[in-house]
């Protein structure tokens, strides 16, 4: 770092984005990318005509894009906010709704960038334990006093609370924020959209970049009561009003429209990640219940740095985190089912040379 960067952000612990590395050609299952591309509508909507008009900034308030978001859930476009990405929507959040003095509260296992968002922005935080198995217990989180953030379905792990679950959190919190990201929602499991009519307090959070293969175009967007998009919409004029650019509005428009082809490929990817568990169980993985595109997986012969190296070496690409907690673990993007049985002979060969 220079000597000019001043001193607030010199113990700044950053996100540690997943590896990219080009040094071979490897079947990448670390990063929850969808393996499928893009529908053709999105195709076609960023190969057209609007390409002449990139010399023009892009609609600051997405219009059109929040009207087709509104429609699909059942909401108003004064309900919806864009923007690039759902990393900026949670980062504008952790600005927006806590402080010094409005703690925020988030699992100790969970998405890597809460704990960034608040040492960035000089708020206090705590770090919830998990249960023994993986689990958000509701009750820890009921009447906090804080602002409350939690990935549904969490990740690594995957699991899943249910929209009741989620409603008394809502609803004990009532003085709070209540952030849900649901990024890896429409992989099995509810989302919470339906409860933001009900609760001025919920701002639910998605993103293209999962289950609507767009993760090179980052596009996020969060639904919430009018006064929340307001909130968010304050922050947002204040930092980048054009932080969409036209391409990637038009392309998470056509998605939408398109909206049947990404839940086909969600459905081919939970029977794949269903066919995969079950053959991982059989070599003596274990896993918790997965409701997300990837797999928290255990292997009871090899630890977790262990198996991720050989993988890496035989050409396959997982996450390994190296906290004490879940070191034992890898998290295992699910691919296409060809991709899955390169990751599963591969594993056979190394289990095998480990016996």
């Amino acid at each position: 770092m220079s000597r000019f960067l001043v001193d607030k952000y010199r113990s700044l612990e950053v996100y540690t984005p997943g590896e990219q590395p080009q040094d071979m050609d490897y079947v990448k299952l670390n990063t929850n990318e969808s393996p499928y591309p893009p529908s053709k509508g999105v195709f076609e909507a960023v190969c057209g005509k609007e390409v002449q008009k990139l010399a023009l900034y892009p609609d600051p308030e997405c219009r059109i894009l929040r009207e087709k978001i509104a429609g699909l859930y059942g909401v108003e476009k004064d309900n919806v906010f864009v923007s690039n990405g759902s990393d900026d929507i949670l980062n504008f959040s952790f600005m927006a709704f806590c402080s010094d003095q409005t703690e925020a509260v988030f699992p100790n296992i969970t998405y890597g960038f809460y704990k960034v968002f608040g040492d960035l922005h000089g708020v206090k935080y705590t770090q919830i334990p998990l249960d023994k198995d993986f689990k958000i217990n509701v009750s820890d989180y009921m009447n906090t006093g804080k602002t409350v953030v939690i990935a549904n379905p969490n990740a690594p792990t995957g699991l899943a609370l249910t929209k009741d679950e989620v409603e008394q959190i809502v609803s004990s919190n009532s003085e709070n924020a209540v952030v849900i990201d649901e990024a890896y929602v429409d992989f099995g499991a509810e989302s919470c959209a339906e409860l933001t009519k009900k609760y001025e307090n919920l701002l639910v959070v998605q993103t293209y970049s999962k289950s609507r293969s767009m993760a090179g175009a980052r596009l996020g967007f969060a639904i919430g009561s009018k006064a929340l998009i307001d909130d968010l919409n304050r922050i947002k004029y204040s930092t980048n009003p054009y932080n969409v650019n036209r391409l990637t509005l038009l392309a998470g428009a056509a998605a939408i429209d398109d909206d049947k082809y990404y839940k086909d490929c969600c459905q081919k990817i939970i029977e794949v990640r269903e066919y995969t568990k079950e053959r991982l169980a059989k070599m003596g993985f274990t896993f918790p219940d997965s409701k997300a595109n990837f797999i928290f997986a255990r292997c009871s012969s090899l630890g977790g740095g262990e198996y991720y190296k050989k993988l890496k070496e035989n050409g396959v690409l997982v996450r390994h985190f190296s906290s004490p907690d879940i070191c034992d673990y890898v998290r295992i993007t699910v691919g296409t089912k060809e991709q899955m049985d390169t990751l599963l002979s591969v594993t056979e060969k190394i289990l095998g040379q480990e016996v």
